[in-house]
């Protein structure tokens, strides 16, 4: 698939090292520019098929200018900041208000991190490039975090390399539901689409955004601040309650396991699954063995195929499964595979998730 991009960063070290990069991977570069002023008349010449975009730049941000070009010609953005507190914020807003992907710059080690031909920028464009516009949900004014945009491909089986699971053998008695979601590329508007249909009665929920560390706090503080439920970067031992969402923290495998008749998350370290930490696969193998026929599984818009064989094996040990529909993914990689392996009961589209979730937890756990 042949793709083409357009830079533009403030500093013109940033940019000579970005447009190399995606030369490197097979990307045509066809401009950059130092702000969004500068870019403008160069992208209404040649529209490229993905803006890569700096958060903090002068003239015009990067918040205005990705809203500007989401109302006037709508096209897969992917941002490119630096991890600091503000950073965090700024592209979170970013992503929230429309962009479907972005790479994290270090503040140190730049020059490093921007030669290094395999720092996901070349995976977050290519996947900004298949992504959905259309099926990309609108958050409402001040929305939530960012969204992963770095793929994933199929490679050693998720079950060969993911960190066994704490606890072995799921609770036969208790009535606990636990609602286990893996989310990727689109995933900031869209489980903020599920969560705002979801009160307090709803079960206790574990999920995985693919997300570098430092941005999964500020992202469950912002949705916590919009919605009804209780959300929360997940710490150890936090338990799984009604009401409660537990996100895994960036750069870390969440886990669920039971405390007597409690379930509670364990959080560590550990290896890249399906090139990604946290990984679904690893928490949806974890929710089958801990609650089986308790736990309810969904895998939701990402590139890649991680969470398909713990979603399988979620089903195989009785857990009610779906992966959302291809209409509604801004990239139907996750659920694709999915549903492709048998993880997958049910096919339901991103509005009627949250219903789907409800219908599923009220009805008895079949023994």
């Amino acid at each position: 698939m042949s793709v083409t991009a357009f830079v533009i960063d403030d500093s013109a070290v940033v940019r000579k090292h970005l447009t190399e990069t995606l030369q490197a991977g097979g990307i045509e570069v066809l401009g950059s520019a130092a702000d969004p002023v500068f870019a403008w008349p160069k992208l209404a010449a040649k529209w490229p098929d993905v803006v890569v975009l700096d958060v903090e730049m002068p003239r015009m941000d990067g918040i205005t200018f990705l809203r500007k070009i989401m109302a006037e010609r709508p096209t897969p953005v992917v941002m490119c900041s630096t991890l600091t507190e503000r950073g965090c914020e700024t592209t979170m807003q970013a992503l929230a208000a429309g962009a479907v992907g972005f790479v994290t710059k270090p503040k140190l080690g730049l020059r490093e991190f921007l030669s290094d031909r395999s720092n996901g920028l070349v995976d977050a464009v290519r996947a900004a490039a298949r992504a959905n516009l259309r099926a990309l949900p609108r958050s409402p004014a001040g929305a939530a975090a960012p969204a992963a945009g770095s793929a994933a491909t199929p490679g050693t089986p998720a079950a060969a390399r993911a960190p066994a699971a704490a606890v072995h053998g799921a609770m036969a008695e208790t009535t606990d539901r636990v609602v286990a979601i893996g989310i990727s590329t689109g995933g900031v508007q869209s489980i903020e689409v599920v969560l705002r249909q979801l009160d307090r009665t709803c079960p206790g929920m574990v999920i995985v955004q693919h997300m570098p560390s430092g941005f999964t706090a500020s992202f469950a503080t912002r949705l916590n601040s919009l919605l009804e439920l209780e959300v929360l970067e997940a710490k150890d031992g936090d338990r799984v309650i009604n009401g409660r969402v537990l996100i895994a923290p960036g750069g870390k495998h969440m886990q669920l396991k039971r405390s007597g008749a409690q379930y509670v998350v364990e959080v560590r370290d550990g290896p890249l699954i399906n090139h990604h930490r946290p990984s679904v696969d690893v928490l949806f193998r974890s929710v089958a063995q801990c609650a089986g026929r308790n736990a309810i599984g969904v895998v939701m818009t990402g590139m890649g195929d991680d969470g398909a064989r713990g979603l399988r094996e979620m089903r195989e040990a009785g857990a009610v499964t779906a992966a959302q529909d291809e209409a509604s993914c801004v990239v139907f990689g996750m659920p694709a595979e999915a549903i492709r392996l048998g993880g997958a009961r049910d096919v339901v589209a991103l509005n009627g998730i949250a219903g789907w979730v409800r219908q599923v937890a009220q009805q008895p756990v079949t023994r």
